[in-house]
Order: structure tokens, then C-alpha cells, then sequence
């Protein structure tokens, strides 16, 4: 939390993103997948921008690491693909 100099004015940092792993489950037309969490869960999941940028494709199977927000764990960031043996 930062005070700044405005009278008691406080400015919030923002908030830390919730990292799960898991695996692809569906892909959706619109660049959308669906990932079965370790922890029993689903999400609906969209590819960070990052990987968007170097052409980074996800496959269903696929071992990923996904960022969450902690007030919408449904809805989330692919934000790793993990290297896999066989490709």
C-alpha cells in the first residue's frame, strides 16, 4: 500500500494473480479453452498476449499454467505451455 503526499490519499498495488496447472481439456473457435485444474476444478481460459505475440500454439492435452484472479476463479490467462518429452 503507497500513502502519497495528498492528505491521506491511498493508492492500492494490484492484486496478485492466483497460479494454477493444468491440462487442456476442449479448444474453442474464438481462442478460448477449457482446462481441467489439478485441483479438480475447470476454468475458461484465453492465451496471454505474450504468447499470442510469438505464435505459441496449445494443443488439447497440453500442460499449462494458468494465472487466476482471486475474485473470478472460473476465468483465466494462459500464461505457460510446459515443454513436453514426446514432441
Amino acid at each position: 500500500m503507497l500513502v502519497t503526499p495528498l492528505k491521506g490519499v491511498v493508492i492500492t498495488e494490484k492484486e496478485e494473480k492466483v497460479v494454477f496447472e493444468g491440462e487442456v481439456v476442449e479448444a474453442f473457435r474464438s481462442g478460448m479453452y477449457r482446462v481441467a485444474l489439478d485441483n479438480g476444478h475447470e476454468a475458461l481460459a484465453y492465451t496471454a498476449g505474450r504468447m499470442r505475440r510469438h505464435r505459441i500454439r496449445i494443443l488439447l492435452g497440453d500442460r499449462i499454467k494458468l494465472e487466476l484472479s482471486p475474485y473470478v476463479l472460473t476465468r483465466g490467462r494462459i500464461v505457460y505451455r510446459h515443454r513436453t518429452a514426446e514432441r
